[in-house]
C-alpha cells in the first residue's frame, strides 16, 4: 500500500482520540452504553489504523507480537478466575461477588484487554501474511 501525507497525518491524529473512546467505553460501560466487548473493539481500531497506515513497524515499536499475546492470555485466565470467584462465596459462575458495579467494572476492563488484544492479533498476523505474499 502506497502512504500518502494526507494518511500519515489523519492516522496520527485520528488513532490518539480513538484509542481515548475505547478506554472510555471499557471504563464507563458499567454505567452507560458501551461495555469490554466495545471498548476492546474501539481500541483494537485505534491500534489497527497506525498499522494500516504508517506500517508494522511503527506499531512494533511500542507493542510486540508477545506482549499481545500475553495481554490476550491474562484476559482469558483473570475472566475464567473472575467467573470461579464467585464458588468462592457459595454463588454460581460470574456471580456478582463485590458490590454491584464492582465486580462488572473489573470483567468489563478483562473483556475490554481481551477482546482488543485478540483483534488486534487476529489483524496483525493478516497483515504480516499479507505483506509475505506480495
Amino acid at each position: 500500500m502506497r502512504k500518502t501525507n494526507i494518511l500519515d497525518v489523519v492516522s496520527r491524529k485520528l488513532s490518539p482520540f480513538i484509542l481515548l473512546f475505547g478506554v472510555y467505553l471499557v471504563t464507563f460501560g458499567h454505567i452507560s452504553p458501551g461495555g469490554g466487548f466495545q471498548g476492546g473493539v474501539a481500541l483494537a481500531s485505534g491500534l489497527l489504523l497506525i498499522l494500516l497506515a504508517q506500517g508494522p513497524g511503527v506499531l512494533s515499536r511500542t507493542f510486540s507480537l508477545k506482549g499481545i499475546s500475553l495481554v490476550e492470555v491474562l484476559g482469558y485466565g483473570l475472566f475464567l478466575l473472575a467467573g470461579l470467584a464467585g464458588f468462592f462465596w457459595g454463588l454460581g459462575f460470574l456471580s456478582a461477588f463485590l458490590a454491584p458495579p464492582g465486580t462488572i467494572f473489573i470483567l468489563n476492563i478483562v473483556i475490554g484487554a481481551k477482546v482488543g488484544a485478540g483483534i488486534t492479533l487476529i489483524c496483525w498476523h493478516l497483515f504480516l501474511e499479507g505483506e509475505e505474499s506480495e
